[in-house]
């Protein structure tokens, strides 16, 4: 029995520390990395952050290099709480795609996840379909003659042209942009036939009838699109692809920690006022997730985007 009391002691110091370390964090600001893609989750969560614990959350851009820059960046940082990745589909999509030096499951500890958004399939009104079925047999008819933009080779609009083009079967052709902005200036303008966004830019240039709109790629019709079917219900079963946000701190960030970021941030999301924030700036709350929930989630987005880079042959330059 005596033989156990080291084994007991050690235990109890454990816990008593990680009790400590939840109490006492956070004792300064916090600083979240921002890679690709918009910093406005960042800026909603890093608010409720600061009105509960009373410490500055700094948000730093580093959109550079399609995210390896930030990746780079919280990887190598101390695992002490005080530096997170707002994490997105480009992290899986960049790993299945070998691009950095990171490792998305090995050097990362999974915080929560905390956003998402479908992306909208549309067409220049020019073209003569009204339905994704419609868009499938035109493609069949008339392969390689239509193209779809994205903005850029790597990215999550181009790899959902590419799971489109294998779900369905089809030949279309992808034209990468250096950016959505130029790439959806293109679609309004008649250059391209098609493209995926994500809904936030899509609805303003759908709701002005400068490009139509076919459906959604979530799994699961959208509140942000509510009118639209999902490209699943439209004859392409399973199709799911979305835009979304979430924390993750360096590996070995101490799991306390990690406990209570996670603890707050599904409770903001849980407020009438971040979920109408977020509906605004065209995301979706999470559903209440844990980080061994988020851990899942990414690999599990990184077998699919490893599967669309495999079939599809894709590249970046």
């Amino acid at each position: 029995m005596k033989r156990c009391l080291p084994c007991v002691a050690s235990v109890i110091a454990l816990t008593t520390s990680a009790g400590v370390i939840a109490q006492e964090y956070p004792s300064r600001p916090i600083r979240v990395i921002v890679g690709p893609g918009p910093d406005i989750v960042a800026r909603i969560m890093g608010q409720k952050f600061t009105e509960a614990w009373g410490q500055q959350v700094v948000i730093d851009p580093r959109p550079a290099a399609g995210g390896v820059v930030a990746a780079d960046a919280v990887a190598k940082a101390p695992a002490d709480g005080y530096t997170f990745l707002l994490s997105s589909a480009s992290y899986p999509i960049n790993a299945a795609l070998k691009v950095g030096t990171t490792d998305v499951i090995k050097d990362f500890s999974p915080v929560a996840l905390a956003a998402s958004a479908p992306f909208i399939l549309m067409v220049h009104p020019s073209l003569p379909v009204k339905s994704v079925q419609e868009l499938i047999a035109l493609a069949k008819a008339r392969p390689g003659q239509i193209n779809y933009a994205s903005s850029g080779n790597g990215t999550p609009p181009h790899l959902a042209g590419e799971m489109f083009k294998s779900a369905a079967a089809i030949n279309i052709v992808h034209v990468p942009y250096k950016g959505a902005g130029q790439a959806m200036i293109d679609l309004v303008g008649g250059q391209v036939q098609m493209a995926f966004a994500i809904v936030s830019a899509a609805m303003p240039q759908v709701q002005a009838g400068k490009v139509r709109a076919l459906g959604v790629s979530s799994p699961q019709p959208s509140p942000l699109a509510p009118d639209l079917p999902t490209l699943s219900q439209s004859g392409l079963p399973g199709f799911d692809v979305k835009g979304w946000n979430g924390f993750v701190a360096p590996a070995g960030t101490p799991r306390a920690v990690v406990a209570k970021v996670n603890a707050e941030t599904m409770r903001a999301l849980k407020q009438p006022e971040v979920v109408q924030r977020l509906k605004g700036a065209g995301y979706d709350a999470a559903a209440e997730n844990t980080p061994e929930q988020f851990a899942d989630f990414i690999k599990a987005e990184l077998t699919k985007w490893t599967k669309v880079v495999r079939e599809s042959g894709a590249k970046v330059d």
